[in-house]
């Protein structure tokens, strides 16, 4: 699984309350790589939740 964050990304911080062992949110949104292989469902129900659809799973 390959995730990605859009320049779009308002920095809301939901993904971050959703899957914080995979995003970290300070002016924007990154991707802890490590986090993902574990996480897979929560990235899902992040992306999902992102008002500005700024998270890209692949």
């Amino acid at each position: 699984m390959k995730v990605t964050i859009e320049d779009s990304c308002i920095g809301c911080g939901a993904c971050e309350s959703i899957c914080d062992a995979v995003f970290q949110v300070e002016d924007k949104a990154t991707v802890k790589e490590e986090g993902i292989a574990n996480n897979e469902s929560c990235v899902k129900e992040a992306a999902d939740a992102c008002p500005v659809g700024a998270i890209v799973v692949a």
